[in-house]
């Protein structure tokens, strides 16, 4: 019940519009189907009153299948214009949807605009920049610690294998290349013959 006493929208009118004009146009179809179908009668009425020589009938009838024949082209006169008509209430109703659509868009961004801070939105922009180079630096400082240290790891072993390939090379036994790396008091009281030879 509630539905009958609801305003109609634009939609709901177009619709209404759009079958009016449909059903006008079948009018416009049958009323063309029966003027064809007339005025075939007329022109075999017309060849037949020629036969018989009645030339009077044959004028009656051919004013009648000219006013019939103009008839008819009012009918595609006029549902040419039904078509147009249709066509122009699709774009009206298509405009109207697009002005609609820009409506609401406008409104959106401006209730956009009037929430948002243009100070306090650099302001934040400008806090994230800064604390995002502190992390970039943080980052940068660790890594460099990192790399210092496995580097140094890496050097003291890569140089404690050329040590032990010079002695590789010279033909000094593994204890005397631990020997090396005693602590002097340590190694002083190690007996190592081929040092000893060479001291």
């Amino acid at each position: 019940m509630a539905s009958l006493f609801k305003k109609k929208t634009v939609d709901d009118i177009i619709k209404e519009q759009n079958r009016e004009l449909r059903g006008t146009q079948r009018a416009i179809t049958r009323d063309r189907a029966a003027l064809e179908k007339q005025e075939k009668q007329l022109e075999l009425e017309i060849k037949k009153m020629a036969k018989t020589g009645n030339k009077e009938a044959c004028k009656v009838l051919a004013k009648q299948l000219v006013q019939l024949r103009k008839q008819k082209n009012r009918t595609y006169a006029v549902s040419s214009k039904v078509t147009s008509m249709s066509t122009q209430t699709k774009v009206m109703n298509s405009q109207m949807k697009m002005a609609g659509a820009m409506s609401t868009t406008a409104k959106t961004m401006q209730a956009v605009n009037k929430k948002m801070d243009p100070q306090k939105t650099l302001q934040t922009m400008q806090n994230f920049q800064k604390e995002n180079m502190k992390m970039e630096m943080t980052e940068e400082m660790i890594n460099d610690t990192l790399d210092d240290i496995f580097d140094a790891s890496d050097e003291e072993e890569e140089s404690q294998d050329i040590v032990n390939q010079v002695l590789d090379e010279i033909g000094i036994e593994i204890s005397g290349k631990v020997w090396l790396f005693l602590p002097s008091s340590c190694a002083s009281s190690l007996s190592f013959p081929f040092f000893n030879s060479l001291s």
